[in-house]
Formats: structure tokens, sequence, C-alpha cells
């Protein structure tokens, strides 16, 4: 059987006003959070929470979610905006010498 490893999610830990407790949570499992009056608390239970899920679903036949940073990405995505929005990101883009491309990713890592 094959195992898969609960330290390559992508976890958070937060503290939240409404519980004052930390919530930890998993992106690739959303549905999944852990109450904890700590933050490492919190972080060592969600992750424990999807091991034992994880373990579950491997006995039962499911396949777990891969794990972000386990994917491989191209680097490539599609956006789609406005026609308007296109327009002046073109001459953005344009007005400062550089392709559309490279104003589109330099704006969206900021």
């Amino acid at each position: 059987m094959k195992t898969m490893n609960a330290e390559h999610y992508t976890y958070r830990v937060r503290w939240s006003p409404e519980d004052e407790a930390f919530i930890g949570t998993v992106a690739e499992m959303p549905s999944l959070s852990w109450v904890g009056d700590k933050s490492n608390d919190a972080f060592q239970g969600i992750q424990a929470l999807v091991k034992d899920v994880l373990d579950d679903m491997l006995e039962s036949g499911e396949t777990p979610p891969q794990a972000i940073a386990d994917r491989t990405y191209s680097g490539k995505f599609m956006v789609r905006v406005t026609p308007e929005s296109h327009r002046q990101l073109a001459i953005d883009a344009a007005e400062q010498n550089v392709s559309l491309n490279r104003l589109a990713a330099s704006r969206l890592v900021h």
C-alpha cells in the first residue's frame, strides 16, 4: 500500500479571535481544521489529523489529494480579463516597453 507523507502538505496556523484559539488548517483538505490553545498545538493537531485521514483514505481505496509541494507546475496558466482591462494592460506594457506577459507576471507577484 502506497503511503503519503503528511509533512508535504501545506499547513497554516492563525489566531481566531472568535474562538480565542489558534486554528490549524491544510490547503489540500479545506474541510479539516484543528483548534489549539498554542500555535504549536494547532500545527501538531492538524498534521496528526491529516496523517490519520491519509491512512484512512488509503485503507479504504480512496485517492488522497496530492500535496501542492509535490505537484509539477509548467509556469503557464490562462487568466481571463475584460476587453477593457486587456486594452489597458497592453497600453501599460507598451508604455513600459515590456511584453504584456512580463507586465502581467510582475503584477501577479506583487
